[in-house]
């Protein structure tokens, strides 16, 4: 079946789990796809996975589209939701306007995600007016990678906690369909999911959240430069990877690679 924000929406009031991975490119997101994942983002961790940067801030529009349009080919279950990327959205709301809609109709997205509070709050106002489904991030938001100062656990004062609440549910008056929480302590997860009645998807923000997301290398051993502590890898597939690449380079200095077989 089809997942629409409505059917992301009532999984909430189910009290039914909602799971999400990232995808860049039509391979993996086929596997996502084919695996009951419910929500599929193509993130601006592309960025870091796909084009080896440091952080998420250099990725483009232009590269974001061109993700979009591959992960597009292959998803017709999950529900595809795509980051906006850094300076995007930020300017001002005509400015978020025109690009969400370019993610929608060039990259083929069902919804896109910001970064941010009480900030952008008339840019996702105007998304949401225009027929555009947004999707919330709050507590460590990775284009703010250089605010922070590092990507530190966000709302751990009393102060900071407030300002995560207030954000949340300004969000969600707002208008957006569901807010990621990053980083932020388990408990204050849980207060934020309990005061909202649109699910909060956690990301190193404990078990009760109504859904969690990780980047998909992450969860699947391939990304070798951190593992955050929130991450549970469910595979060592960077291992495997460098193992089958050795055996083939070796087969085919010592001639054992192809075959008569695998000959014509």
């Amino acid at each position: 079946m089809k997942k629409t924000i409505k059917t992301i929406q009532s999984m909430k009031k189910k009290g039914e789990k909602i799971s999400a991975l990232t995808a860049y490119e039509a391979l993996f997101a086929g596997f996502l796809d084919n695996s009951g994942i419910d929500i599929i983002l193509v993130g601006d961790s592309a960025g870091m996975i796909f084009g080896g940067q440091d952080t998420t801030i250099p990725i483009t529009m232009d590269d974001m589209i061109y993700h979009t349009k591959s992960v597009r080919r292959t998803v017709e279950e999950a529900l595809l939701v795509v980051d906006m990327p850094f300076m995007s959205y930020q300017v001002n709301a005509e400015e978020a306007l025109r690009n969400a809609g370019r993610l929608m109709k060039e990259g083929g997205a069902e919804a896109v995600k910001m970064e941010g509070g009480a900030r952008i709050l008339k840019q996702v106002k105007a998304c949401v007016e225009a027929g555009i489904p947004v999707m919330g991030h709050l507590g460590l938001t990775p284009q703010s990678v250089n605010q922070f100062g590092g990507f530190m656990t966000q709302g751990k004062s009393a102060a900071e906690a407030e300002t995560l609440k207030n954000d949340a549910l300004a969000l969600q008056e707002a208008g957006v369909f569901a807010i990621v929480l990053e980083k932020i302590p388990a408990i204050l997860a849980k207060s934020i999911s309990k005061d909202l009645w649109i699910p909060t998807i956690g990301i190193g923000a404990g078990v009760n959240t109504d859904g969690q997301i990780l980047v998909t290398q992450d969860m699947l051993g391939m990304y070798e430069k951190f593992k955050p502590k929130f991450v549970r890898q469910y595979a060592q597939l960077a291992a495997e990877i460098k193992t089958s690449v050795s055996a083939f380079a070796a087969d085919v200095k010592t001639g054992c690679f192809p075959n008569e077989e695998e000959s014509f």
